[in-house]
């Protein structure tokens, strides 16, 4: 029997609503929404620190990312997304320090992690579904309060003499701005590498002018004409965007889980945990009756049509396992279900993509398959009997690190096979820009044209080998041995050595301002926070606020 949950461990639940939120309101103008950041600091996650200074935890952000959901599902003609603050002179001073004092390695890494999705998403729905982002930036901004700045289109910055950005991490705390900080300011804004590393190694930040001219900011305006400056410029980048003017939103409704020991069950997803053996088998079901294939349609079926519904499952289940199961270790992916089903739903997508409702879900779908792209976990394709490894659901399996597909040449009835669609080739692509086929054959041309000319074709374990679309294809005699051994050599091996080795080999492609991100994270960060300079009894990341001096090794490593 499997194991239960400790009872000291709390489950983190990633699901929530604006009636609900403790730190963010949202309000909506015509075409410009407002986030605004309110932190309460008694309200903190967990106990042992108050959020002060609107210093933000994993809830404050869990709030920001739904936040950023219902404005593109719920609001579909809002055009620019305005994040300011409601305290007087602070805009965020970044991640809340004491709750990075007494969390764990793997905690810290992990809202890293999420904080980076979270930004990159903002990112992702300015360059593909026509959202502008400004950050009204109305008093002091440091370290994560900078990185979600940054993560905006546009900063306008307060002149009043005192408001300044800074990413204090390194003097003040001995790690680095965690959250693609210094990826942002090279990549994104191009500030000079030296002047950077001048911003980077003092705690007093830089205002004015001379943020502007380092191109820290984009503009300042003075406290008398800021409210105006922000109105202003919202309107302006509102005008570049592609998105309607008038439409109707899509109510995003409470997602409905069943949580146990054994896994989490939605309606089209079902996780199963095995903690013997460490594994999490994910289950992700075909629509089950036909779905709607016109705009009206689909605007009228809301949150219920298959591809958000599933796409919002699945994000949450990898959310809810990467954070509340860490020793969970290998991830089994199988689908269920009628093929056509999936590839009928396709061809919607396909036909109506640049419909608001249309584009937004395949948004959600394109960052909930880059989550498992960085989720650390060992990810294996079972296909297998009954399953629909075709088109969108393919992604799943082009995401792993190995696919096993059962070999039945005698049995053509129950022989699965995949499909690879047309959306396999440029509707989700990775953090490289690539797509997984692109990343797989190294964009090799005569790989990518041989299975291109198969689209539209149902391929059974050998044409899917011939193809190089799996990984083995074991026939029913060997089947459960070798996939029970590979599972039992991987449960055996080094969860770190494994996620830097799957980190490497799935990010093998080009290098884009998200792929460094995530690497530094990785290596660069996961690394300096297990250093004694920074979370040793007289680190400085452990002495912070406690008016000691840290003591570093001087060592250079």
């Amino acid at each position: 029997m499997n194991a239960p949950l400790a009872p000291e461990l709390v489950r983190v639940d990633y699901r929530t609503e604006p009636s609900r939120y403790c730190h963010w309101s949202l309000s909506v103008d015509g075409p410009v929404a407002t986030l605004a950041m309110d932190v309460d600091e008694t309200a903190g996650l967990r106990p042992g620190y108050q959020l002060k200074l609107n210093s933000y935890d994993l809830g404050v952000d869990i709030e920001l990312h739904d936040a950023l959901n219902r404005i593109r599902f719920e609001h579909p003609t809002v055009r620019t997304v305005v994040i300011t603050s409601l305290k007087e002179r602070i805009f965020c001073s970044g991640a809340n320090i004491f709750m990075l004092g007494v969390s764990g390695h793997a905690w810290k890494v992990n809202f890293c992690k999420f904080t980076n999705e979270t930004r990159n998403g903002i990112e992702d729905s300015s360059r593909h579904s026509g959202l502008r982002f400004l950050a009204a930036v109305n008093g002091a901004c440091a370290g994560g309060g900078y990185e979600l700045a940054l993560a905006c289109d546009q900063i306008l910055l307060v002149d009043d003499r005192s408001s300044s950005v800074s990413l204090p991490e390194v003097p003040l705390l001995g790690v680095l701005p965690g959250t693609g900080g210094l990826t942002r300011l090279t990549d994104k804004r191009h500030v000079r590498h030296d002047l950077a590393d001048v911003f980077c190694t003092t705690t007093e930040g830089v205002r004015g002018q001379k943020a502007v001219d380092w191109r820290l900011v984009d503009a300042l305006a003075k406290p008398a004409v800021f409210a105006r400056s922000v109105s202003e410029r919202a309107l302006e980048m509102a005008a570049t965007s592609d998105r309607p003017t008038q439409a109707q939103g899509v109510a995003l409704t409470p997602l409905e889980v069943a949580y146990g020991d054994d896994g989490l069950r939605y309606r089209h997803v079902r996780v199963e945990i095995d903690r013997i053996r460490r594994t999490a088998t994910f289950t992700v079901t075909a629509p089950a009756s036909a779905q709607p294939d016109t705009p009206e349609a689909i605007v009228a079926a809301g949150a219920g049509w298959w591809p958000l519904a599933m796409a919002r499952e699945l994000d949450d289940a990898i959310l809810q396992m990467r954070t509340n199961e860490a020793e969970i270790g290998t991830w089994l992916l199988k689908t269920e279900g009628d093929a056509a089903a999936v590839q009928a739903v396709d061809a919607t997508l396909i036909a109506h993509q640049n419909h608001w409702l249309v584009r937004e879900t395949i948004g959600l779908m394109r960052r909930t398959f880059s989550r498992l792209d960085v989720s650390s976990r060992s990810l294996f394709a079972l296909v297998e009997p009954g399953s629909c490894f075709a088109g969108s659901l393919l992604e799943l399996a082009l995401a792993c690190d190995r696919i096993y597909m059962l070999a039945l040449p005698d049995d053509v009835a129950r022989a699965p096979t995949i499909a690879v669609g047309e959306v396999n080739v440029s509707f989700y692509p990775m953090a490289t820009d690539q797509s997984r086929l692109a990343r797989r054959f190294y964009e090799e041309s005569p790989a990518l044209d041989a299975v291109r000319a198969l689209i539209g074709s149902s391929l059974d374990a050998d044409a899917a080998m011939a193809a190089g679309l799996v990984t083995f294809a074991p026939d029913d005699i060997d089947w459960a041995d070798e996939v029970r051994i590979a599972i039992e050599e991987r449960a055996a091996m080094s969860a770190d050595a494994l996620t830097g080795l799957e980190a490497n080999l799935r990010f093998n492609g080009t290098e884009t301002m998200a792929t460094r991100i995530f690497g530094r994270l990785t290596a660069w960060q996961n690394w300096i926070f297990n250093r004694p300079n920074a979370v040793g009894d007289k680190g400085a990341l452990k002495l912070y606020g406690k008016g000691e001096k840290p003591h570093f090794d001087r060592n250079r490593v």
